[in-house]
């Protein structure tokens, strides 16, 4: 293993196998290997997380440095695992819920994360939904009047320019039936620079706008990522938190404990912490559910209900999310006369209640 602590960042995102050994992240024996995993998938580090690496094998190194598993799919490993082409009913829309639609205007990420459920079809060549498509998606969610609801997916809402931004938040919101848009983004922590006065009054609207951030260890906060996350607070967007469980990143007591209490300290609401989705080469970041069970269940009572997230997977083939637990209902009666129900403590003892 070799140290990088005392390597300044580039000041340019690392894109290439090249880039990476001129960086020290990786080594020429690792080059020929991770030349074929760019092949398949595409590789971005920004200096924002550049100057984070403190190892080749540390938090945030595990999540944007290519790794050579990346080429073995395990059987159970699916190109599209949560159903995203299936239910998509127009390009750039994905209907999955009846009150909500996805819309991606673009498949461009700052940084590309190594357990990604959409790696076959993000990366720099993505682009932008075309003017003709993107009004197709803006026509299919007008003539869908059940939908309430618009998350901005993609790759990520926040690299798009503050002209097109803008143009997007206000077609939505001349739609009389959506009351919330939500934006999911890495640019926070990834690229933090990008959260000018520009890109967020091009956010501004009268309908609900949250902001939802991407955050998986609690190094990932930094000081300039706070600032960005107290702009975005200032403009009146409330901001959430949504996390994956990766295996040497934040599977442990004390790692996930660190990232729950650093986000609520930024003023983020722990939203969800997913079960990590079945994509190809991805085997290596699993945590077993009953695993990541045990772990929720180690931070009860250790932390506030502020900072408790629901753990979720998002069932494959796109059947949509649901809660894992923990689980504290041991037992109830066969009905309200004959006894009361039990709960299990924080202390993992059962008590009764009514």
């Amino acid at each position: 293993m070799h140290d990088t602590a005392s390597s300044s960042p580039s000041g340019r995102t690392l894109r290439s196998t090249q880039s990476l050994l001129e960086a020290k992240l990786i080594t020429p024996e690792q080059a020929p290997a991770l030349e074929e995993v760019a092949r398949h998938y595409a590789t971005a580090i920004p200096p924002a997380f550049q100057r984070l690496i403190t190892s080749p094998d540390d938090p945030i190194a595990r999540q944007v440095i290519p790794d050579a598993r990346e080429l073995r799919t395990m059987p159970h490993e699916s190109e599209d695992p949560i159903g995203d082409e299936a239910l998509s009913p127009v390009p750039g829309i994905v209907h999955r819920y009846e009150d909500r639609a996805l819309l991606k205007p673009l498949l461009v990420c700052p940084l590309y994360c190594r357990f990604c459920f959409r790696r076959e079809h993000v990366g720099p060549d993505g682009g932008l939904l075309g003017e003709e498509a993107l009004e197709t998606a803006f026509h299919w969610i007008e003539t869908h009047p059940q939908i309430r609801e618009i998350i901005l997916t993609g790759g990520d809402p926040l690299m798009l320019s503050p002209r097109r931004m803008q143009h997007i938040i206000q077609r939505l919101s001349s739609i009389s039936h959506i009351d919330i848009i939500r934006i999911h983004s890495r640019v926070p922590v990834a690229a933090p620079e990008r959260l000018t006065t520009a890109l967020l009054d091009a956010m501004e609207t009268d309908r609900a706008l949250w902001m939802v951030a991407h955050i998986n260890h609690a190094r990932e906060l930094t000081d300039e990522a706070r600032v960005a996350v107290r702009q975005i607070l200032g403009r009146g967007i409330p901001v959430l938190s949504q996390s994956v469980l990766l295996r040497g990143v934040n599977d442990t007591t004390e790692s996930l404990e660190a990232l729950l209490r650093a986000l609520i300290a930024a003023r983020i609401k722990p939203y969800y912490l997913h079960h990590l989705d079945s994509a190809p080469g991805t085997a290596h970041f699993h945590v077993p559910v009953e695993e990541g069970r045990a772990l929720l269940e180690s931070l009860r009572g250790r932390v506030s209900g502020l900072v408790w997230p629901t753990y979720v997977v998002d069932i494959p083939g796109g059947k949509g999310k649901v809660p894992l637990g923990p689980d504290y209902l041991v037992s109830t009666p066969a009905d309200e006369s004959s006894g009361s129900s039990q709960a299990r403590g924080p202390d993992g003892k059962p008590y009764p209640f009514t």
